[in-house]
C-alpha cells in the first residue's frame, strides 16, 4: 500500500520577477517618513498612558518590555516635560526639513520654566538637516579652522636679534 499526499502551494510570482506587479509597485508614491523625534515623542505619549492606566507598573518595567536600557526610557519620557506647544509641534512635524535634534532636546528639557524652553528652541534657529548625498564633510558643511599668525611686531627684526 502506497501512500500518496497532496499538498496546494500558493506562489506569489509577483515577488520573483513579474513585470507587471513591479511596475505597479513603482508607480506607487512612496510614503513620507516620519521624522525620528517625532516617533520618540509619540512613544513617550503613549508610555506614559499606559503607566498611568497601570497596564505596566513603572518606567523599569517598560524599559524591559522594550528591550532598552532605563537610562535610555528616561531620556525618551523625558520629552514629557517639554512645554505642550513645543510636544505638540514635534508631534506633527514633516519631513526632513523639520528634523530637530534628539540632543537639542535633552538640553531643552533640563529648563523647567515653559517660556524658557519657548525662548531657547527659538534661539536654536532652524534645524541641522542631514546629507543627502556627497562627501560628509562636504554636505554638513564643516568649517575648517584658519590658523593666524599673530601681526608681526615692530620692535623685532626678522633676524631674531
Amino acid at each position: 500500500m502506497t501512500d500518496t499526499r497532496e499538498d496546494e502551494v500558493t506562489l506569489n510570482r509577483a515577488k520573483y520577477g513579474d513585470r507587471a506587479a513591479r511596475q505597479k509597485s513603482a508607480t506607487a508614491p512612496a510614503q513620507p517618513r516620519i521624522p525620528r523625534i517625532t516617533r520618540l515623542m509619540a512613544l513617550a505619549v503613549k508610555f506614559q498612558d499606559m503607566v498611568d492606566r497601570g497596564e505596566v507598573r513603572d518606567y523599569a518595567e517598560l524599559a524591559r518590555l522594550g528591550f532598552v536600557t532605563r537610562a535610555r526610557l528616561t531620556q525618551i519620557m523625558n520629552l514629557r516635560l517639554l512645554a505642550p506647544d513645543i510636544q505638540e509641534r514635534l508631534l506633527f512635524l514633516h519631513g526632513a526639513s523639520d528634523a530637530t535634534r534628539e540632543s537639542r532636546l535633552r538640553k531643552l528639557v533640563m529648563h523647567e520654566h515653559w517660556p524658557d524652553q519657548r525662548k531657547l528652541i527659538r534661539a536654536v534657529g532652524p534645524p541641522v538637516q542631514r546629507p543627502e548625498s556627497g562627501a560628509f564633510a562636504n554636505q554638513v558643511g564643516h568649517q575648517t579652522r584658519t590658523m593666524r599668525r599673530p601681526p608681526s611686531r615692530p620692535d623685532r627684526s626678522p633676524d631674531g636679534a
